[in-house]
């Protein structure tokens, strides 16, 4: 081997499978199991809020939005703790234990809302169970997904070339899980009851928490704390820190319990912890970093905030791309009668057959150097994704009728799945690559925290797509309001893309890609 591979290899894990290092099947399966249970029960929920409580299709999505903004929000804590204390695999673990118990309370729903002299009559404990399933969720995804993916990250040398490929495999699982899922608690949850569904979720989870536990020793010592003493120092009341941080936990459960049920203050919270986020990053760039890191982490800053773009439009497709599946298309494909949350596995689907094409694709290009820099990913992805929703809603109105083509929804899932191939992953690897590495944790918890803030500006593009605005109070989404937005948002997205093409001379040397 010569000294420049010795050099390009420095730092990743020593065993190998396969090519990569033996840790990354762990990783693989632990996120595999984690989105089965995720992605299968976010395939239900909007359905169920307004199909089994009643909710219109605005405030369905107002809480869609919440909920998956707080699901991205949390990592931010989560990454700071592990960082700060915990290290990644006990982060990991306890945010698998709440995963599990915040699914297996889903399947309780209580009793189905009904009206009563045109007034919605819902089962109010059964929701206050509801909301507390969702924050056990929301925590457990704190502690879990910013440092499972930080673990991947750790598993590859800073200038290792497979690190790219690595996070497409990696994301791979990630999409495979969440097909497999949708599939199956999709289908029991819409046939024979929202609560089984539910619980099928939770037993994925379940798995997920095993996988984990057992491969742990794979990971080579990637994942411990960076100073184990600290978590047996005493914080108070003779707790130690390690037992107050899970105690913290507890109450972030309690903290996301209440925010949930006032999803508008989640959009403030949002807005203004991101952007103090990026703030405090840049801050420590200045005081604590040499110019290179510091320069670097003003790029990463950079695409953390406009990927928050790309989210808004993707998500829809638990929100206001459900609905319209539910309720415009003709879902009877060769005789195989599609459930409107089986839609979405098509963005899985789609992810799947395409992730290992896309792997390929860069490590042959960054072989012949000719392998596009990460800011031309990110302006391509948004131009794709916006040019997806610009030319669907141009189909849908040359689709007359209540019964769309089902072909126009593979066209817009296609195009979603193609530009999440352009960001996601390699989003990922960026800000693991170019972090300094005393905050990368945290750094990615802002990755995850912008990622929130589209999420839950998907939620409110949903809701005005149905026609909230409008004074619209049935789950019927308003034809005429969604194709606007759609239209709307798609051009913006486009602009963003197009500013994006602009700065890469800028932004591309600190990139070195």
């Amino acid at each position: 081997m010569s000294d420049k591979a010795v050099d390009l290899y420095a730092g990743s894990q020593k065993r190998n499978f396969m090519g990569h290092p033996i840790g990354l099947p762990i990783c693989f399966l632990t996120e595999m199991w984690e989105r089965f249970s995720y992605y299968g029960m976010r395939a239900l929920l909007i359905l169920y809020l307004t199909k089994y409580h009643l909710f219109s299709s605005g405030k369905a999505s107002m809480i869609y939005g919440a909920f998956v903004g707080l699901v991205y929000m949390l990592p931010i804590i989560g990454g700071y703790l592990s960082d700060r204390y915990l290290g990644n695999r006990k982060a990991v673990t306890f945010g698998a234990i709440l995963l599990v118990l915040g699914h297996g309370l889903m399947a309780y729903h209580g009793s189905a809302a009904y009206m009563e002299e045109g007034v919605v009559v819902r089962d109010e404990f059964a929701l206050n169970i509801f909301f507390l399933a969702l924050a056990l969720i929301i925590t457990g995804v704190g502690f879990l997904k910013a440092n499972i993916t930080t673990v991947v990250g750790a598993l590859y040398g800073p200038n290792d070339p497979r690190r790219d490929s690595g996070f497409t495999i990696f994301y791979m699982g990630l999409n495979l899980g969440a097909f497999i899922s949708m599939l199956i608690v999709g289908y029991v949850g819409e046939t024979y009851g929202w609560n089984y569904g539910f619980s099928i979720a939770g037993i994925g989870m379940f798995f997920g928490l095993l996988v984990f536990l057992w491969g742990q020793k794979l990971l080579d010592g990637h994942a411990e704390p960076r100073n184990p003493e600290i978590l047996k120092e005493i914080a108070f009341a003779g707790i130690n820190k390690e037992t107050a941080i899970y105690l913290g936990g507890i109450g972030m459960v309690m903290i996301s319990w209440m925010m949930m049920q006032y999803q508008e203050l989640v959009g403030m919270l949002l807005g203004v912890s991101g952007f103090v986020m990026i703030g405090i990053i840049l801050l420590y760039g200045f005081i604590k970093c040499t110019k290179i890191e510091r320069e670097r982490l003003m790029v990463v800053c950079f695409l953390i905030v406009v990927q928050a773009v790309f989210w808004a439009l993707f998500e829809q497709q638990g929100a206001s791309l459900t609905l319209l599946a539910d309720q415009q298309f003709d879902k009877n494909l060769f005789g195989w009668q599609v459930k409107a949350s089986q839609v979405q596995t098509m963005n899985t689907l789609f992810v799947v057959i395409l992730a290992p094409l896309m792997a390929w694709v860069w490590v042959a290009l960054s072989k012949r150097n000719m392998e596009p820099s990460t800011p031309v990913k990110f302006g391509t992805s948004l131009m794709i994704i916006g040019l997806g929703y610009i030319i669907f809603s141009w189909g849908m109105g040359l689709d007359d009728g209540n019964s769309k083509n089902f072909l126009w929804l593979a066209f817009i899932y296609f195009s979603l799945s193609l530009a999440e191939l352009f960001l996601s992953p390699v989003g990922l690897s960026i800000v693991t690559k170019m972090s300094v590495t005393k905050i990368v944790g945290m750094v990615m918890g802002t990755w995850f925290l912008f990622m929130a803030v589209g999420n839950y500006l998907a939620g409110w593009i949903s809701a005005i797509a149905g026609g909230a605005a409008h004074g619209n109070t049935t789950a019927e989404l308003d034809m005429t309001a969604t194709m606007d937005v759609y239209t709307m948002v798609g051009m913006f997205s486009m602009g963003v893309g197009v500013f994006i093409f602009l700065m890469t001379p800028f932004l591309k040397k600190e990139c070195m890609a």
